[in-house]
């Protein structure tokens, strides 16, 4: 929910100015781009696996993704093809789910069933099937140098967290339990009513909350520099 809108007020300007300045690209922005003038890429335009069959190699100064590896069928392979977009000396800027503050131990996704990856920074072994370390990814890429990592949780509250014993399907949890989950996302009330009433529900059953869909930051960001004075 304007992911690259919330992200960008912890940014600041001088991060705006330097990684998103000049020619810059927005892969699966929707409508949150996140910056004036970047060249918006969603769906309409192409497929992002295979997005060097829409747009030319070394022909930006910057891509930014929010929130879209995830819906890669194999993300290695679009993060390369991403990658060679970029111009020499260009940057990648990437931000991703964190796959603890996010999906919390379920697989698949119960906030988003079009996920098909997972993202850690610090494990060597994770409860996802489908986990990748998301250093591990940035760093192979050629010539890569990683400029920052960060680990986005402003607003999260860890509280509210999710300890369910990893991988827990949401088909296997009990039928009340699905029923209630989706009455809580469906039901027309204001919105401090409806945390309230799912910070009810987390704290007498451990029903799994999306605190994204509030104001909190669940998410891995990562800038890259395709630097050419690497051999």
């Amino acid at each position: 929910m304007n992911e690259a809108k919330k992200t960008n007020e912890i940014r600041g300007q001088f991060f705006i100015n330097k990684y998103l300045s000049g020619k810059v690209i927005d892969i699966g922005a929707g409508n949150d781009l996140v910056c004036i003038g970047a060249e918006r890429f969603d769906r309409e335009d192409g497929d992002a696996n295979e997005i060097t069959k829409f747009r030319e190699l070394n022909t930006y100064d910057a891509v930014h993704s929010s929130h879209c590896l995830e819906h890669m069928h194999e993300p290695d392979k679009a993060l390369l093809e991403w990658w060679k977009i970029i111009k020499p000396d260009g940057y990648l800027v990437l931000v991703v789910p964190d796959e603890d503050l996010f999906e919390q131990g379920f697989w698949p996704s119960l906030f988003n069933d079009d996920h098909k990856a997972t993202f850690t920074l610090k494990k060597g072994k994770s409860w996802s099937p489908v986990s990748y370390n998301i250093l591990d990814l940035t760093s192979s890429l050629p010539n890569s140098e990683i400029i920052s990592v960060e680990i986005h949780d402003k607003n999260y509250d860890y509280k509210l967290q999710s300890k369910y014993p990893p991988p827990l399907p949401f088909k296997k949890l009990p039928l009340w339990f699905r029923i209630i989950r989706k009455l809580s996302f469906s039901l027309k009330i204001g919105n401090s009513l409806l945390e309230s009433l799912q910070n009810r529900l987390f704290l007498s059953h451990q029903l799994p909350i999306d605190q994204t869909m509030r104001n909190a930051l669940a998410q891995i960001q990562v800038v890259a520099r395709k630097n050419t004075t690497l051999l």
